[in-house]
Formats: structure tokens, C-alpha cells, sequence
């Protein structure tokens, strides 16, 4: 499409940035009657699927009139054209209702007229005289009544039991050989056209087997036979009369023209194959110049040339036997006859909705003689013209159904198309939002459909969302959704993990999660993630510490119980405890340097040593997740379920949060913080400790203050350095 600026700038339009693009508000009707100078760029979406969104199907359908399973802007268009020729008001599509007044309708043309004759006819149907609106299920319901009867304005016939046993083999050799519609119920069915080009077709095909049976041969009634005959015996009686030209030309070939033993061997069970016998000469090869026709000839050809015989036998020198050159002379006399048949009539076709399944030549003669003799392509022509005659036509029904249908929906479409208005929004859902999915204390809101994980995965991970994928079922059916994970923590999101969706309709499924995407979360959790990493560091040392030390002791215990008179080596004993004395003593040394140095500062300047630690361990942590969280993005989620998008529909971290909620308590709901599963302590016992920790503290800053712990410290150091010198020179 190209527009120029002037048509563009024509119409004031009005925008709104949300999520990083310009996204057109509907203010008025005439927002949405001037689309078509809309620049495609600046619509959301280019295109989206018929599948996996939540709205209605029946709508989507119409708006697909192609059927290729995509929606797109050219679609939109056509529809917002169509029922604006419909109606009065354009503005009434804003408030997307459920119901269409009849005074909507706009009656200055034939066919508006003919909807609102149409639309009353329904609504008296139904017992709703009164009534100055319709609605989408008023309708369906008028659909519903219509289909179940023969005549309902839909002028499609299916073989209905209703119908003569005649009629009812005439539509259905029509819809075996010309094809087929359905009705209104579904049903398949014939209408005029197909009813029109099948007795064509049938009567094109009967002049020609007239004509066929017409020509003359030296044979009469039985030319068509003889004719079979020929066709199929020609390869076998042209290859003997070949191996004999070849045996006379050679007659020292003559062996090997005719039968080798080794293709006469019976199979397992003492049989031969009718394919061998198939491929070996029709006859004994000799210098002989004609064919016996008695005598000699492959059982398996026997019996159609007996047949044969007795068909041309007029026509032979000898009955028994066959030259060349009377069986040139019976092929020639049916080479118009040939000709005739091998220049079948071209029969019409339809483009049909169901396709034909046979030909004409599958019809027996009497059926074709019956459908022509009792002239029952003119009863079917009454027959629609009575249904014509339906007070309510289902053409008209389909087009009142396609009117009510884009007066509710069309709005919302936009909206959801155009731009993104309804994801935007706190109160609404947009139509790619199937449900929500209930997991680890979350509630996910950004769920959408998944036809392939793997293909999908591809595409969905440059959102920068955490995405689990998972497989829902219920009640025996199964379907797959990608659930975007936007506010918490991703410690315990596993796969394998089990949770609940439940779909706009309220219909709960059992989902598990089957493959994740890991991404950033959120804010916090990159703030507790560096710690988290380290905690699960220092366990991962200690079991690996714990775990060889446990092996070591295993391992020396068995060897004294192998070798009881292993002797304790005390030296090395003294050793290893020295070395611990020093590992304790460097210990203490850094945490005395490191509580000197926190004792020396000032009670304002504690704080900012604690909060320049944290910075320097969450920091990195935190700006890396707040640069990958600025990054999410709707678009490529989309993308993969299908759809194309314009630009990449920012996700901050405000929709973020609102996207995906976690678990909180009622605003009026009280907590009880004393847990019936934990064992309770005495209360002079908790004190006592509490005071003893104090106690210690307190007298440990004293002492350290004092510098009699840092004396203590180096006087053990050196005790310990000079027993381990005294040691190593023992």
C-alpha cells in the first residue's frame, strides 16, 4: 500500500505512546471509517492467526474470507467497508454491543430493505414480534431452526430421507461426480449450478456412447466387446508374431524364443505365479506364419482367446487358426470405432467446496438412463424454487449474521489489532490473553497459545521473558501455552513443576511445565540472586569438604582394622593440630582486623560501610537484570505464536508487576505468628541466652578494646610456631 503524507494528514488522527510505540486512539466513528489512510507502519499488528486467540470464532471466520487461517489489515478494511454499507451510524461500533437495533439498518437501498424483512421474520420465528433489535444469539438460533428443514432458503439440497429414492440417488451421483456444498446445517448438498452441470454432463456423456454404439464394424453388437478383446490381447499376439518373424529370420534362436526352463518352477506351494505364466509367450515359437488358436497356448491367455476365436472366426480363413495378416486386417476394421472411444468428451467442472470423489464412467447405464428418462433435473428446479420462496432466506440470515457479529466485535478487534489498547489496559484482556496460570504462589496473566514448543522457543526467547511452556489437559483434551513469568522469583520454576490454567470460560486444566526460558525476572530477585549464589557456594564447599573428610576417616579406619599394629604417628599428629592452631589463628587475626576497623569508625559511619557492601555485591547483579528487564518486549512472543507485529511493544516494570501477582493476604485479614509446628522454648531459657550472647559480646568488644584479646592472639601464634619448629626437628 502507499499513501502519501497529504492523505495521511487529511484526517486528525490522535496517538497515545504506550510500550515504546504510537498507538491510534478511537475517539469517533470517523477514526475507524478513516483507516484506509492509515499508514500500515503505524498500525500494531500486520497481520495475525484465526487460532488460539480469545474471540469469536464465528467472526474470525468471516472476517477470513479467503480461508488461508490469517487475518490482515487488507481483511479488516473489507469489513469496516461492508458494515459501514449496512448501517446508518457508524458510531454505535464503539460501544461494541451485543445487540442491533433494526432502526440501525440502513432501508434507502433494496437489500437493506430486504435485511429488515429479513431480521422481523426472524424475531416473529421466534416469538419476539415486539422486539426492535437483534441479537448474535437470536441468529444462531434462527440458523439452528432453519437448518433441520428441507426447505430453509438456503438453496442447498442434501439426499435427504425427506426426498423420493430417485432424488435422492440424483443428488447423490451429482455430488460423487460433480461435487458438493454444504447447507445450512452443515450437510452436503448439490444446488442448481452443480445440479445443471451434472445432467450436462450426463447427457454429453450419453450422445457419446450412442455414438459409440453407432459406428459400424464387421462385428455388430458385439464391437465393444471385441473391441476389450483386442486391447487387451494386442502386446501378446504382436510379440508372437515377432518371435516367430525372428525364429524364421534365425531359426537357430528358435530354443531360446520360446520357454526357458528355469521361468517354469513351481513356488512353495507347488504352484506357478500367475505373474510368470503372464510374461511367457502366448504360443509355441515356430517358423509357422499364423497362430493356433486351439492348440499350445498359455493357460493363462486361454480363455480370453477362446473368446476371441469365437468372435472373429467370420472374419478367419481357418477358424483355428490366426495369420498376421487377418489380424491387421481386425484391427483396422475398428479404427474409427477406436478412434471414437479414445476421444472422450471433456466433461464441465465446478469450483465446488467439497471436491468429486468419482467419474461418470463409475455410473451404472441404468442409473444414468433413469436420472434422463424421469427428467428429475426438473423436479430438483422446482424444489429451489420453492426453497427461494422461504419466508426467511438463509442468504440474507448469513449476511444478518455477519452484520450483528462485526457490530460486536469489529470495536475489540481494533483494538486488538490496530493497536493494543485492551493489553494496555488494568480492566480488559487482550484477545492473545487465553487464561491465567496458577504456579508457585503466582498468578501469570500473559498466557499464550503454542502450537510447536520447539519452533515457537526459537522466536519467543528475544522477548527477554522468563516463559514456562506448558502441556494442559483436561478431560482428555490437551493444549499448549507459553505463561510469561513477570514479578517474583525463579528459584523453584523447574520443569516438571505442576500448576493450574484456567481459560477465559472458567474451565480449569491441569498444567505442567515442560521446558523454561530463563531470563531476569525481576528487581529483587537480582538482588538476593548474588547471595543466594554465594550461600549455595559455601554449601556445595562444606559437602564436598565434609564428604572427603568422611571418606578419609572411613578409609584410615579400615586400615587399622586391617593392620592393628599400625603405630600412632604422634608427630604428625602435632602437626596437623599446629596447622589448625594457625588456620584459627589467621582466622581470628582477619576478624580482628575486620572488628578494629569497625570499632574505629564512627556510629554514623557504620551504616554507609554496610550499605557501600551490599552496593558492591547486589550492584553488578542489579544494574545487569534492570538492563535485561528494560529489553522485554511482547513482540517476538507473538511472532512466534503467528502473529506480525510493527514494533517490539515494550513490557516495563510497572506491567511487569501487573502482568504476574503474587500471593497476598486480604487487606482485612489478621496474621497469627505463632506456629503450632514449632517446638516451643521456655521463656527463662530463651532470656538466659539472649543475655549470655550479649554478655559475651559485650565483654569481647571490652577486651578487644583493651588489646588483651590481640595479645592473647600473637602470644598463642608464637607458642604454636615454636612447638611446631620443636616438633619438625624431633
Amino acid at each position: 500500500m502507499n499513501f502519501s503524507m497529504e492523505v495521511i494528514m487529511s484526517h486528525m488522527w490522535t496517538f497515545q505512546r504506550v510500550g515504546g510505540l504510537d498507538q491510534v486512539v478511537f475517539k469517533n466513528a470517523q477514526d475507524i471509517i478513516n483507516l484506509p489512510n492509515l499508514d500500515p507502519k503505524l498500525w500494531v499488528a500486520l497481520s495475525c492467526p484465526t487460532t488460539g486467540l480469545d474471540f469469536d470464532k464465528r467472526t474470525l471466520t468471516l472476517l477470513d474470507e479467503d480461508q488461508d487461517g490469517r487475518i490482515r489489515i487488507p481483511d479488516i478494511l473489507d469489513a469496516i467497508s461492508w458494515t459501514r454499507s449496512k448501517i446508518l451510524s457508524f458510531e454505535t461500533i464503539l460501544n461494541a454491543s451485543d445487540v442491533l437495533p433494526l432502526s440501525q439498518i440502513d432501508t434507502t437501498t433494496e437489500d437493506g430493505q430486504k435485511l429488515l424483512v429479513t431480521a422481523n421474520s426472524i424475531l416473529t420465528s421466534l416469538n419476539k414480534s415486539g422486539y426492535d433489535y437483534l441479537t448474535q444469539e437470536d441468529v444462531q438460533k434462527s440458523i439452528k431452526i432453519n437448518s433441520g428443514k428441507l426447505y430453509n432458503g438456503d438453496l442447498i439440497f442434501p439426499p435427504s430421507n425427506e426426498l423420493s429414492s430417485d432424488m435422492q440417488t440424483f443428488i447423490k451421483s451429482a455430488i460423487k461426480t460433480v461435487g458438493a456444498e454444504k447447507d445450512m446445517s452443515g450437510e452436503e448438498g448439490i444446488n442448481l449450478a452443480i445440479a445443471m452441470t451434472f445432467v450436462k454432463n450426463l447427457q454429453t456423456w450419453k450422445q457419446w456412447q450412442t455414438d459409440i454404439r453407432n459406428t459400424q464394424t464387421p462385428f455388430g453388437e458385439n464391437s465393444s466387446e471385441i473391441w476389450n478383446l483386442v486391447q487387451a490381447l494386442k502386446p501378446k499376439i504382436d510379440d508372437y508374431f515377432l518371435r516367430v518373424e525372428l525364429a524364421q529370420y534365425a531359426p537357430q534362436a528358435q530354443t531360446a524364443l520360446n520357454v526357458d526352463e528355469k521361468y517354469i518352477v513351481p513356488t512353495e506351494n507347488g504352484l506357478l505365479s500367475d505373474e510368470a505364466l503372464a510374461e511367457l509367450p502366448l504360443s509355441k515359437i515356430d517358423t509357422h506364419n499364423f497362430l493356433d488358436l486351439v492348440n499350445g497356448l498359455n493357460p493363462l491367455w486361454k480363455t480370453k482367446i477362446t473368446r476371441f476365436k469365437s468372435l472373429v472366426s467370420p472374419l478367419l480363413t481357418n477358424p483355428n487358426q490366426l495369420t498376421e495378416e487377418e489380424w491387421q486386417h481386425i484391427q483396422s476394421s475398428l479404427d474409427a470405432y477406436s478412434s471414437l472411444i479414445n476421444s472422450s468428451p471433456k466433461m464441465e467442472k465446478l469450483e465446488v467446496t467439497i471436491q468429486p470423489t468419482a467419474s461418470i464412467e463409475e455410473l451404472s447405464t441404468s442409473t444414468i438412463n433413469n436420472i434422463i428418462k424421469k427428467d428429475l433435473f426438473s423436479q430438483f428446479q422446482e424444489m429451489v424454487e420453492q426453497d427461494n420462496k422461504t419466508p426467511i432466506s438463509a442468504s440474507d440470515v448469513l449476511i444478518l449474521e455477519k452484520l450483528v457479529l462485526f457490530h460486536k466485535h469489529l470495536y475489540r478487534l481494533l483494538v486488538n489489532f490496530t493497536s493494543f489498547s485492551d493489553f494496555f489496559s488494568l480492566e480488559k484482556r487482550a484477545a492473545f490473553q487465553l487464561g491465567k496460570l496458577y504456579i508457585d504462589g503466582r498468578c501469570a496473566t500473559l498466557c499464550v497459545s503454542v502450537d510447536n514448543i520447539a519452533k515457537h522457543s526459537t522466536m519467543s526467547g528475544y522477548s527477554e521473558l522468563c516463559l514456562l511452556y506448558c502441556e494442559c489437559t483436561r478431560k482428555g483434551e490437551k493444549k499448549l501455552i507459553a505463561a510469561a513469568i513477570t514479578a517474583g522469583q525463579g528459584d523453584l520454576l523447574i520443569e516438571g513443576r505442576n500448576g493450574v490454567f484456567i481459560d477465559n470460560d472458567g474451565n480449569d486444566w491441569d498444567a505442567n511445565v515442560v521446558k523454561i526460558i530463563t531470563k531476569p525476572i525481576s528487581i529483587q530477585q537480582a538482588i538476593w540472586a548474588p547471595y543466594q549464589r554465594i550461600g549455595r557456594l559455601i554449601t556445595e564447599q562444606i559437602n564436598k569438604w565434609a564428604t572427603s573428610k568422611d571418606a578419609d576417616i572411613e578409609k584410615t579406619g579400615t586400615q587399622v582394622l586391617q593392620n592393628p599394629e599400625t603405630k600412632f604417628d604422634i608427630g604428625k599428629s602435632v602437626g596437623i593440630f599446629a596447622a589448625i592452631g594457625l588456620a584459627i589463628g589467621a582466622i581470628g587475626t582477619a576478624l580482628a582486623t575486620i572488628f578494629q576497623a569497625l570499632f574505629s569508625l564512627s556510629w554514623w559511619q557504620l551504616p554507609l560501610v554496610i550499605i557501600g557492601l551490599f552496593l558492591v555485591i547486589s550492584g553488578p547483579s542489579v544494574i545487569l537484570a534492570w538492563l535485561k528487564l528494560r529489553h522485554r518486549t511482547l513482540g517476538p512472543l507473538l511472532e512466534a505464536s503467528g502473529w506480525a507485529i510493527n514494533g517490539q511493544v515494550k513490557i516495563n516494570l510497572l506491567l511487569g508487576g501487573l502482568l504476574t501477582s503474587k500471593a497476598e493476604l486480604p487487606k482485612n485479614a489478621k496474621r497469627n505468628l505463632r506456629d503450632p509446628m514449632r517446638k516451643r522454648r521456655n521463656k527463662f531459657a530463651i532470656v538466659f541466652w539472649i543475655a549470655l550472647v550479649l554478655g559475651i559480646g559485650i565483654t569481647g568488644g571490652w577486651l578487644w578494646h583493651k588489646g588483651h584479646i590481640k595479645h592473647f592472639i600473637e602470644q598463642h601464634k608464637q607458642e604454636l610456631i615454636q612447638k611446631t619448629s620443636d616438633t619438625e626437628k624431633q
